[in-house]
């Protein structure tokens, strides 16, 4: 598939960033893991622990990412235009007092 010349083309970070988050989660998941490992050596808690904290931090990230301003780039993205407000459908803000 080719793209036209105006078509968005994430970059390499981009493409990654879903990689870090799931890598971020999964650190802190084996860290949990180990921790409930050598407190209790029960196979059940360590598993029940760590996936329970990798889908909480995985959550939270996803939340804190969602949070962000879209930047430039991003805005690019999503197809939104450069003087277009947050809604598209919304008739523009008025400019202030008008003299007669």
């Amino acid at each position: 598939m080719t793209q036209s010349p105006g078509e968005y083309q994430p970059s390499r970070q981009d493409r990654l960033r879903p990689a870090e988050y799931v890598g971020g989660a999964a650190i802190a998941a084996i860290f949990v893991g180990v921790i409930c490992l050598v407190a209790t050596r029960d196979w059940t808690i360590t598993l029940v622990g760590a996936g329970g904290v990798f889908i909480v931090v995985l959550v939270v990230l996803a939340l804190l990412q969602m949070a962000i301003k879209p930047n430039a780039d991003e805005r690019a993205e999503l197809g939104e235009g450069e003087g277009e407000g947050e809604n598209p459908g919304e008739p523009p803000a008025p400019q202030g007092p008008t003299r007669h």
